[in-house]
């Protein structure tokens, strides 16, 4: 036996390892010592048949040898990946496959500037406590909210603007009434002026509706016109007395207007009256005089005064 062994029942093992090297044969013939024999079996009863002495290894006197370490196999990767929960198509695991422990899942983490920002609109929603009101405020709130819960308020509102809403409407249509009567009456006033210019037109001649008229007197029935002439009668407005304008294209002057015309009527028993470049020649409330071409004659058997029929011969 040397160092590195040591001999158990006839079997010798490694000083160090513990393994067993060799057996000893008494009558076989020595085998070939193999690098590493596969152990026998050996029972309790067979050991102890005979006391042995103490073969307990001193430590103090073996040495220690190194002895050569064999590497160890490296691990496969194990195929058991956890499966995610933004997968869903992953087969389930093996009933023999021991479940892996879940991780823990880190959330994002805010920077202390946002959370910083975040306090500071936490505490801008607080409601701020306001200062108590006035006695006076407090008491102008409680006046108008009897007043508005005031029946006379609350019911009567509605009636009041239903009633507003008719005198309204009836303001616009007598406002409109009132213009369209206005209109009215300025078109009835205008409306021989009008008739006159139309009358006029269709003469071919340079007709005008007078703007003084005798108190008493208005137009009769429309103008009536014909070649190069205008006439429109005015009649008493309380009786039958009547005079008629008659307006006709002339070549004639004053003279002859007195010669071709007054005299033939009245020979001498006219008056002649000059006024604003005019010569009005009156006769028995009739008269003539010419003007811008146009010859004016007045007949009829109305008694209109010498002021009247020179107040309508310069007003045409």
């Amino acid at each position: 036996m040397s160092e590195r062994t040591v001999m158990i029942n006839g079997t010798a093992y490694d000083a160090v390892t513990g393994m067993p090297i060799r057996r000893q044969a008494s009558h076989q013939p020595k085998a070939v010592s193999q690098p590493h024999p596969k152990p026998e079996a050996h029972h309790s009863h067979a050991v102890h048949k005979t006391a042995q002495k103490s073969q307990t290894l001193n430590r103090r006197i073996v040495k220690n040898t190194p002895h050569a370490v064999k590497p160890r196999p490296k691990a496969r990767p194990r195929m058991d990946i956890q499966k995610s929960s933004a997968v869903s198509k992953f087969a389930p695991h093996p009933q023999g496959a021991k479940a892996q422990p879940k991780q823990a899942d880190i959330g994002p983490v805010s920077h202390p500037v946002v959370k910083k920002a975040e306090k500071r609109m936490e505490m801008a929603k607080k409601p701020v406590a306001m200062a108590p009101k006035p006695a006076q405020v407090i008491k102008q709130e409680a006046v108008n909210e009897a007043l508005e819960k005031a029946p006379s308020h609350s019911a009567g509102a509605h009636e009041v603007k239903r009633k507003r809403r008719y005198p309204r409407v009836l303001s616009v249509a007598s406002a409109s009434l009132a213009l369209l009567l206005l209109g009215g009456y300025f078109t009835y006033l205008n409306m021989p002026s009008l008739s006159t210019r139309v009358a006029a037109a269709q003469a071919g001649i340079n007709a005008s509706y007078p703007s003084y008229r005798p108190d008493g007197y208005s137009l009769k029935g429309a103008v009536a016109y014909a070649q190069h002439q205008v006439n429109m009668t005015f009649k008493a407005n309380s009786g039958d007395q009547t005079f008629t304008i008659d307006q006709t294209k002339s070549s004639w002057d004053s003279s002859a207007v007195l010669e071709n015309y007054v005299s033939k009527k009245v020979g001498d028993n006219y008056i002649a009256y000059n006024e604003r470049g005019l010569t009005i020649y009156t006769f028995g409330g009739n008269a003539a005089w010419v003007n811008g071409g146009i010859l004016y004659t007045i007949n009829g058997d109305a008694p209109l005064s010498g002021d009247q029929i020179r107040h309508i011969a310069t007003s045409m």
